[in-house]
Order: structure tokens, then C-alpha cells, then sequence
């Protein structure tokens, strides 16, 4: 059966709302390698596919969107964080404020031996959060918008985002590297006070799962 080509999937995509509908999980394109981004658009068509995914990531609100997670499966992926947090939260979690990034055929490694555990949640499985143990810092490599090549070390939640959106783009979410007893709900008060803590130490204790850090 004939695919329809990628430009006029991104075509009408761009022609339907300023923003575009988050795929949830259950959906094959969140389960597959995405492909490399080599031209197949044309900077013109590009261009307009990262402006409605930075539209679509701040309406949603979040503070990363891979392409994947709008039914593309192409290793694109947009990030941004006003880190608006409390001083103690920043602190603990290394939130730091990051400017709108675009991030082609990402890759990470690690470049710390340690890592760490925190809530996450993510726009394509609404209604929840999971403590997941990632990296601490990773070097990153990839190209941006103009293609040129980004190879750089990041730490805190800055590596947390570009490990959470790469993995979009290996077929990964979140839940695969979760601890699963730490699943909270948002409809659930208690979590959500939990969740908002600057580590998730207190959830671990009442809920009985094992942060990396204390191994």
C-alpha cells in the first residue's frame, strides 16, 4: 500500500490549526525508530513545521515536543524552559531557564557516571508522572535549524529534557525507564504534592521505591 510522501503529510498537518493534535501513547509512530532528517523538507516547509511545534509545545504547556509526538516520524525535536520554579526546586532538580532550541537527528551519551531520579511527565501520556533515573549530564550532538552542528555538554534538567525528547525519537517513552511504583496520577492530590517536592525522596518513602542516588 502506497505511503502518502512526508511533505504532503507536513502539508496537511500545517493547513489544519495554529496547533497541531499530540499523538498519546498507544500509537505505532511513538513505537519506532523515527528517520533522519536529510532534506526531505524544504527549509521554506521546515521552518513552518518548528514555528506550529513551538506554538503547539507552549499551548500545551510543555517544555519539549518531538515530531513523533505530532505523528511525524522524523528526528526533529524543539525545547524550551522558562524554569519558572521556586529557588529550592531550581537548586535540587538543576532547572535552569533555556532558550527555544531545535534539535536535529539528536544523540546523547553519558558524560557524568551518575544518574539521577525525578519526576517526569510528558504530553503524550496526560494525567500522570513516574520518578525516571537518567543521566545527570550528557553530551549532546546534533544540528539545529540551519544544520549547523550542536556538540555540547549539558547537566540537570536540561540533560533530562534532551534525553526525555530523544528517546521520542528512538521509539521511548518515559514509563519504559520508569519506576513504576512511583506512577502518580494529577487527579490525586496527595501526588501531585508529592510530585511538586524538590526531590522525590518523600515519594519514595511512601511509596517504596529505590532512588539511584541512594544505592
Amino acid at each position: 500500500m502506497p505511503t502518502t510522501p512526508l511533505t504532503d503529510r507536513v502539508e496537511a498537518l500545517l493547513a489544519d490549526a495554529a496547533t497541531l493534535p499530540i499523538v498519546a501513547a498507544g500509537d505505532p509512530v511513538l513505537r519506532r525508530p523515527a528517520e533522519p532528517f536529510d532534506g526531505q523538507l524544504s527549509d521554506t516547509l521546515l521552518a513552518r513545521l518548528i514555528e506550529a511545534m513551538r506554538v503547539t509545545m507552549h499551548a500545551a504547556p510543555g517544555v519539549g515536543l518531538a515530531a513523533p509526538q505530532i505523528g511525524l516520524p522524523l528526528r526533529l525535536a524543539v525545547i524550551e524552559d522558562a524554569a519558572t520554579v521556586p529557588e529550592e526546586v531550581r537548586a535540587a532538580r538543576g532547572r535552569v531557564p533555556q532558550p527555544f532550541r531545535v534539535l536535529i537527528n539528536p544523540s546523547y551519551e553519558d558524560a557524568s557516571g551518575r544518574r539521577v531520579g525525578f519526576y517526569e511527565g510528558c504530553l503524550s501520556v496526560p494525567g500522570y508522572q513516574a520518578v525516571v533515573a537518567r543521566h545527570e549530564r550528557v553530551r549532546l550532538r546534533a544540528l539545529d535549524e540551519r544544520g549547523r552542528p550542536v556538540d555540547e555538554e549539558v547537566a540537570g534538567w536540561p540533560a533530562r529534557i534532551v534525553q526525555h525528547e530523544t528517546d521520542h525519537l528512538d521509539g521511548t517513552l518515559y514509563l519504559d525507564r520508569a519506576e513504576l511504583r512511583s506512577l502518580s496520577s494529577t487527579q490525586s492530590q496527595s501526588a501531585v504534592e508529592r510530585w511538586a517536592q524538590p526531590t522525590p525522596r518523600l515519594a519514595a518513602q511512601r511509596l517504596g521505591f529505590t532512588l539511584p542516588e541512594s544505592d
